[in-house]
């Protein structure tokens, strides 16, 4: 359990730089691509130790906190298609970005909550707790900074044609996740 609390302060660390306001400094002193290296480099170190932690934590025996309902797994099944298509969204020019303005935390928010939802283990509940505790902080920060003024024109500017392929690309997304990347990677079936 260690490990996974480790790897989620140094994940969520390198990513309150921006939330802390010393984002601009950290590019002063090392450079636009110094910055993203570093920053880069300890998300990934954060992230490996998360993975790492959350797999011994849950190869130890899960400390249940909750145990939730059957049917709870078919509504996380069901949230986590939005949450991808909405991960999807955060990348392409649609309306749907522009209506969420920030489609990647919403996507994280959902995954998280969803996650809470199905999972009543103390290492899921840090896991997904951690990570919905996060998006709802980064997004109350996001709203005290301007919007991407061109970013949100062109998503607002978009033809219909790219909604349809955020939503099937979403969809594709989820399938393979849900089918295979998720058992693979996880060692946890969805379906």
């Amino acid at each position: 359990m260690q490990i996974l609390i480790v790897g989620l302060v140094v994940f969520f660390a390198a990513h309150a730089v921006q939330i802390l306001g010393l984002k601009e400094g950290l590019v002063r002193r090392f450079g636009e691509n110094g910055y993203k290296g570093l920053h880069s480099l300890v998300s990934i170190v954060g992230l490996v130790l998360v993975v790492w932690g959350y797999g011994e934590a849950r190869a130890a025996g899960p400390d249940i906190l909750y145990e939730a309902p059957v049917w709870m797994r078919h509504v996380t099944v069901f949230l986590i298609m939005i949450a991808m298509v909405l991960l999807v969204a955060s990348q392409i020019p649609c309306r749907i970005k522009a209506i969420t303005k920030h489609p990647m935390l919403a996507s994280v928010k959902i995954w998280a909550f969803s996650h809470l939802l199905a999972n009543g283990d103390l290492a899921s509940v840090l896991l997904f707790g951690s990570f919905l505790a996060w998006a709802v902080i980064a997004r109350i920060s996001a709203k005290r900074r301007p919007l991407d003024v061109i970013a949100m024109e062109k998503a607002r500017g978009a033809p219909p044609a790219n909604d349809v392929i955020v939503v099937v690309l979403g969809a594709t997304l989820y399938v393979a996740f849900a089918f295979w990347l998720h058992p693979w990677l996880i060692g946890v079936p969805v379906m």
